[in-house]
């Protein structure tokens, strides 16, 4: 979810997923509690626990809360349980199953603790808490969003999650200290308020970095100072406001472009790939199609259906850059269409305006079976309220093997 004014939203995705292209392959829309259950608990296989999470109290909270009642009504049908972050209004999402279940792994929810939560957003983070925790403290500014988690969080008789109308940037003063914080959006430092209110020895989960090149971090209070542990690369929408306000190195939104687009800065120390994310199932390999270079990143899938994917955003104004070029080399052994037409490798850009609604999606690919290297591009006029792009480059749902390298966006003159 995004962050408005001074305070901090919930959310992981910026974006919904391209829904073609995800995840599950059940044709028939949902019709009651025993059909949203059903998809929930492929969510969680899939989604959840084929991407490594292994918490079982985090993996039973996930399969018992209702997703589908925090979705708004016009989408709870067809968007409620896909592996992507899911738009609830006034330019916030709910972030997507993964990340949710990740960050609530992470920060290590125990029966006596007091959580604070920045962005009540939908209310569904909190609901994932709920019964984890002895009490959830959530914030949201934007108050018809806030209102109605609080709406819902009744309903569903969460008893121990409470919300407030406010900045999330303050934190909530009266009701510290608190054992753990969760914060998902991106601020270049942690608020020194939320530091205040954390008690010695407590734990604050926090994406920080530039705009679109983020960290997921884990900060620990220790004799009164902040000691951080990276965990993944990431993207979360900034904080906006006086942190945003304050922010020192801001994206040239006339100057698209991806960074290691051929991936030679390699993986991380854990093993990602530097300037993505939402890795899954990727590997670096060596030796590529193109003449000088000398990695290529790799996706393998033997399960139906199971996402094989990087992604990476970049800010463009489609005022300023009316006109991109997006390429990419390719190759692929032995791939098979995944459960839904579309689950094949692909190379996928989309543009988003400052509403995060999607604007258009244009694709190199799709391919299947076996392909030697090839290099497919594409000029793409931008949308004019575009504001933000996203690529996406994987097999999907598919089966098989798909590399990439040489990823690019660039502006084109007219």
């Amino acid at each position: 979810m995004q962050l408005s004014y001074l305070r901090i939203w919930i959310c992981c995705s910026l974006f919904a997923a391209v829904t073609a292209q995800t995840t599950f392959g059940i044709a028939a829309m949902p019709q009651n509690e025993a059909e949203f259950e059903k998809l929930r608990n492929q969510m969680v296989e899939i989604a959840v626990v084929g991407a490594g999470i292994s918490d079982e109290r985090v993996l039973k909270t996930m399969r018992a809360t209702p997703r589908h009642e925090f979705v708004p009504k016009k989408i709870r049908k067809t968007q409620s349980y896909l592996d992507a972050g899911v738009p609830i209004g006034k330019s916030q999402t709910i972030s997507s199953p993964f990340i949710v279940a990740y960050m609530t792994q992470e920060l290590d929810p125990q029966p006596t603790d007091k959580v604070l939560e920045i962005g009540t957003g939908s209310g569904y983070q909190a609901a994932i808490l709920s019964p984890l925790v002895k009490e959830v403290y959530s914030i949201e500014i934007v108050e018809k969003l806030g209102k109605s988690a609080e709406k819902v969080l009744k309903k569903l008789k969460y008893d121990n999650v409470f919300t407030k109308i406010g900045d999330g940037y303050k934190g909530w003063e009266e009701n510290a200290p608190f054992d753990k914080i969760i914060v998902t959006c991106s601020p270049e430092a942690i608020p020194k308020p939320l530091v205040d209110q954390l008690v010695e020895g407590g734990i604050i989960i926090v994406p920080m970095g530039e705009r679109h090149q983020q960290t997921l971090f884990l900060m620990k209070k220790t004799d009164g100072e902040m000691k951080r542990f990276a965990l993944r690369p990431t993207l979360f929408v900034p904080m906006t406001g006086a942190a945003e306000d304050n922010r020192k190195i801001l994206p040239d939104p006339s100057r698209p472009q991806l960074i290691n687009s051929g991936f030679e800065q390699g993986l991380d120390e854990k093993g990602f790939a530097q300037g993505w994310y939402y890795q899954r199932q990727l590997t670096l390999e060596k030796g590529t199609a193109e003449e000088g270079a000398n990695n290529f990143v790799q996706f393998d899938n033997n399960v139906p259906g199971q996402l094989a994917q990087v992604m990476q955003a970049f800010a463009c104004d489609g005022r300023k850059v009316p006109l991109v070029k997006f390429s990419a080399s390719f190759s692929c052994e032995n791939v098979v269409v995944g459960p839904r037409q579309n689950d094949l490798p692909t190379a996928v850009i989309s543009f988003y305006d400052e509403d995060r609604q999607e604007l258009g999606m244009f694709s190199l690919g799709p391919h299947k079976g076996s392909k030697d290297w090839l290099t497919q591009s594409k000029v793409i006029r931008i949308p004019r309220s575009a504001r933000e792009g996203i690529v996406r480059i994987g097999l999907w749902g598919a089966t098989g093997t798909a590399r990439f390298d040489n990823v690019t966006v660039e502006a084109v003159k007219k």
